[in-house]
């Protein structure tokens, strides 16, 4: 038995193609058991297409609240962010979220600089690609330090476009995982990388195993920007997890974390 939850999904409201309403409908029709909404927020860089203007949270979290509301008893509704995390900024990210009504919070790290990892290939062409994957850990690291997340969002998306380092990675998953352990941060095995030209889940399924075995608890999300995303590819993320050693999964409601077994098949 898997108690199916799916944290990380996009609408209306940042850069998803269809209201919540439409993602709800598709969640019960295929089984979960609980829709997290976590649209993009970006304190720091305005105008970017596909982040929820900050002035919105509010209108966003009461939208939220009322279909909570609308489908009690037919699939619980939770509600989160996912919030870009940008070094030296922790104390600004910070006053904005506290007020906040949410579940959870999930922090992502596409910024290097000025510009995003998943902006396109050219962001890595002749850059030396050792270098840039251990500097994009280290603010891994530094987003999980910070306080502010419950949950590390696909945690190596510099892996977007399949440019690899020379040297293996492994130590950097290493330092990841223990720096998850000691500050209580959840590893989101996330399916959306099927769709990009990676083609494979975040993070390396390789080293899946090196996170169960620091003891860093996970949740299985879509990130899906589509409602027919929404539990994409979950049974074969359910085999994955059930290989590296897992046997339970993490909730989320009013910032708390609960810890459910789940009979991986």
């Amino acid at each position: 038995m898997i108690y199916r939850t799916d944290y990380h999904i996009h609408t209306l409201f940042s850069d998803g193609k269809a209201d919540a309403r439409d993602y709800i409908e598709y969640a019960i029709k295929t089984g979960l058991d609980e829709i997290g909404f976590s649209e993009h927020l970006n304190l720091f860089v305005p105008g970017q297409h596909w982040c929820m203007d900050p002035g919105r949270a509010g209108e966003y979290i009461g939208y939220l609240k009322k279909l909570r509301r609308s489908y009690r008893g037919k699939i619980e509704i939770r509600i989160g962010l996912e919030v870009d995390f940008f070094p030296g900024k922790e104390q600004e990210i910070f006053n904005f979220l506290a007020p906040l009504d949410l579940d959870y919070i999930i922090g992502s790290v596409h910024y290097m600089g000025e510009t995003t990892v998943d902006s396109g290939p050219d962001f890595y062409k002749g850059k030396n690609i050792d270098e840039l994957y251990s500097s994009y850990f280290d603010l891994l690291c530094q987003a999980v330090e910070s306080g502010l997340f419950d949950i590390l969002g696909h945690s190596d998306l510099v892996r977007i476009y399949n440019f690899s380092p020379m040297t293996c990675p492994e130590p950097l998953y290493r330092k990841l995982a223990h720096e998850m352990a000691c500050h209580d941060v959840a590893l989101e095995l996330n399916t959306n990388g099927r769709n990009r030209p990676l083609a494979d889940f975040y993070p390396d399924r390789r080293f899946l195993k090196i996170f169960r075995e620091a003891g860093v608890p996970v949740c299985v999300n879509s990130d899906a920007h589509f409602p027919e995303r929404t539990g994409q590819y979950f049974e074969e993320a359910y085999s994955l997890l059930a290989e590296a050693g897992y046997n339970e999964m993490c909730a989320f409601r009013g910032r708390e974390r609960s810890i459910i077994p789940a009979e991986f098949k």
